[in-house]
């Protein structure tokens, strides 16, 4: 299966790298923490057990870590990362998938990917949970011939 050339979408590609985080087990288990912190420190206040600073503070950070994931950490990766700038062609073979730019071509073996993640508009390529590659739905002319290939190459 063979598709197009394609360019990235900003907005589309910062709700990846959205998806991408709020995925990610240890950031889970971190908002979870927080709002937890957060409400409890809410109930405390309205128990009268704890003073208005220490849930303005509470609520800071609550705050804070809400708006470093659904908006700062995917700008700044999106705005440091000259890959999202770039066209690409992407090839899903048999045997590998092929990435090809105007400045090269690079492939790799589907043993090579750990997992996959599939979003609105993106297929989320795992080498490990840290390195991935974002592949838009719209490069295929098949995208039930595409899922297919994932499933079927790359362990979920």
């Amino acid at each position: 299966m063979t598709s197009s050339f394609f360019t990235y979408d900003k907005a589309k590609v910062i709700q990846a790298l959205r998806y991408h985080f709020i995925s990610r087990r240890e950031i889970k288990i971190t908002i979870i923490l927080v709002n937890v912190f957060a409400i409890m420190s809410a109930v405390m206040f309205f128990s009268g057990k704890i003073s208005p600073v220490a849930l303005i503070m509470a609520s800071g950070l609550w705050f804070i870590l809400m708006i470093s994931f659904w908006f700062a950490l995917p700008y700044i990766i999106y705005k440091r990362s000259s890959t999202f700038r770039t066209r690409y062609r992407v090839d899903f073979g048999e045997q590998e998938m092929a990435i090809e730019t105007e400045h090269g071509h690079r492939s790799w073996e589907w043993s090579e990917f750990s997992t996959y993640l599939e979003t609105p508009y993106f297929f989320h390529l795992y080498f490990n949970p840290q390195t991935f590659f974002l592949i838009p739905k719209k490069s295929f002319d098949s995208i039930e011939g595409a899922r297919e290939i994932l499933k079927a190459k790359i362990k979920k």
